[in-house]
């Protein structure tokens, strides 16, 4: 059984910088595929970013490119979401996600697991 557990989420100035941590565990996950997803109060649930968990690959939203950094980390089954130069407009539910696949997907409908969710809030 796939677990993922996020944490890092918080109160952030705008301009600040958080990292999300996504521990994952029940499986190997070389041929998972990793993405950060957040859903804002009356709003989808969206993807961020998403990583490739055997070649590293990256996929990011535009509205977080440039300012986002996915990671994964092979020896602790964790994936980190970097988030610096942070917006108000950045504030939401952020949730891991995981799926077997080939290559990187971003609808919320492909991905098999899910976090319980971190909350990050960011002031003007």
């Amino acid at each position: 059984q796939v677990q993922l557990v996020e944490s890092g989420g918080g109160l952030v100035q705008a301009g600040g910088s958080l990292t999300l941590s996504c521990a994952a565990s029940g499986r190997t996950f070389s041929n998972y595929v990793m993405g950060w997803f957040r859903q804002a109060p009356g709003k989808e649930r969206d993807i961020v970013a998403a990583v490739k968990w055997n070649d590293g690959s990256t996929y990011y939203a535009d509205s977080v490119k440039g300012r986002f950094t996915i990671s994964r980390d092979n020896a602790k089954n964790a994936v980190y979401l970097q988030m610096s130069s942070l917006k108000p407009e950045d504030t939401a539910v952020y949730y891991c996600a995981a799926v077997t696949a080939r290559m990187i997907l971003t609808a919320r409908a492909a991905y098999d697991y899910w976090g319980q969710g971190t909350q990050v809030t960011v002031s003007s």
